[in-house]
């Protein structure tokens, strides 16, 4: 990959990073984008920083993968990993415990199916690191940080959905309008994320090369 184009993908993660992260900056859980259990006390504060440390793994991800960085900046590589497998430990685990609150069952399986996910080949990149088995550790960790994206790609693939979701019913609108056109699709843009990010990473990106 270029760098321009490094860049310019770069500049969309952080640009729809920080739009989602925008309505939780001020703490009010009246601006919350998520419907909130009002039998879970502290529902906002386990989301809140679920977004937080899924942030932080998001950002301190994007230079792992960089080869002239890992080669001029050891140290720098070792510590940002270290800071993305804790906050995607903890981001992961706070995520398991929101999949019990969600307002739907469609939604509580893709959160349950992506943290779980995310645990399992963000342990598994680290332990081959811990091994010293590098070629390994790399693959894991790029699945790891493809469905890190996903928080970027759900967001992505939205207006798509709509167009898609409007061809298929004939540009007209459900009965509840636009908010359960939307609503009906966000019930699936997860699960479509993961798919497409997964499919990218394992056809393009780790497919064996010929020599």
């Amino acid at each position: 990959m270029s760098k321009k184009l490094g860049i310019f993908f770069a500049i969309i993660i952080l640009g729809v990073a920080i739009a989602a992260v925008f309505p939780y900056v001020t703490l009010n859980p009246a601006n919350s984008r998520v419907t909130l259990n009002t039998a879970f006390s502290l529902h906002y504060t386990v989301l809140v920083l679920h977004i937080g440390f899924a942030l932080v793994a998001l950002v301190s991800g994007l230079f792992q993968f960089h080869e002239r960085f890992r080669a001029s900046y050891p140290a720098w590589h070792r510590a940002l990993g270290r800071i993305y497998v804790i906050s995607v430990m903890l981001s992961g685990l706070l995520g398991l415990v929101l999949t019990f609150y969600s307002e739907s069952f469609t939604k509580a399986m893709a959160f349950l199916t992506l943290s779980l996910l995310w645990l399992f080949t963000s342990w598994k990149g680290f332990r081959f690191a811990v091994k010293r088995q590098f070629h390994e550790h790399r693959i894991w960790m790029i699945r790891s940080y493809a469905i890190t994206l996903v928080a970027t790609s759900a967001r992505l693939i939205v207006p798509v959905c709509i167009l898609l979701y409007l061809g298929m019913h004939g540009f007209h609108l459900p009965e509840g309008g636009r908010e359960q056109m939307i609503a009906n699709i966000l019930e699936v843009n997860i699960w479509i994320g993961l798919l497409i990010n997964l499919f990218i990473v394992e056809w393009f990106l780790l497919k064996p090369r010929k020599v």
